[in-house]
């Protein structure tokens, strides 16, 4: 019986270091990642309706062009193909992710690289120029976990 309390206590407390994780600034120009609410092309919430699916991140503000930086100390672990759909082919690049103890992909960034490690903070690349495929729309990066759970506790 002590070993499964010892278990079940060691569980809990990777689960609670797990959930004190905070994102650091993803982009320039938007210090407390604020979240892309609604606009004409839909909400920036996980799990907003998307047609007969449903959104599977969340979307932080970023603006074309800007700088997106480690949200904290990170290996990069390859590129992310957004997309199957050639006429959005300007913003069909990603990077796959880990720190933390978390699992995640960024969309819509060009990379500088797509191996090795980076310190909080550091360059991740640049913000993929999102209006020449969605005009008007609020222009962000797309926060997804690699299991698809909600990242949101963690922005």
């Amino acid at each position: 019986m002590s070993k499964e309390i010892l278990l079940i206590a060691a569980l809990l407390a990777v689960l609670c270091v797990c959930d004190a994780v905070t994102f650091g600034q993803l982009c320039s120009g938007n210090p407390t990642n604020r979240k892309r609410s609604s606009d004409k092309w839909g909400a920036g919430h996980y799990h907003a309706p998307r047609g007969n699916r449903w959104h599977k991140g969340v979307d932080i503000v970023c603006d074309d062009g800007s700088t997106v930086y480690a949200p904290f100390d990170v290996t990069l672990n390859g590129k992310v193909t957004v997309y199957t759909d050639p006429n959005k082919a300007a913003i069909n690049n990603g990077i796959n992710l880990e720190g933390e103890g978390l699992c995640f992909k960024l969309f819509y960034v060009n990379p500088d690289k797509t191996s090795g490690t980076l310190q909080k903070g550091e360059r991740i690349g640049t913000m993929l120029p999102m209006q020449s495929v969605y005009p008007g729309i609020t222009s962000h990066i797309h926060v997804q976990m690699c299991d698809k759970s909600d990242p949101t506790s963690y922005l």
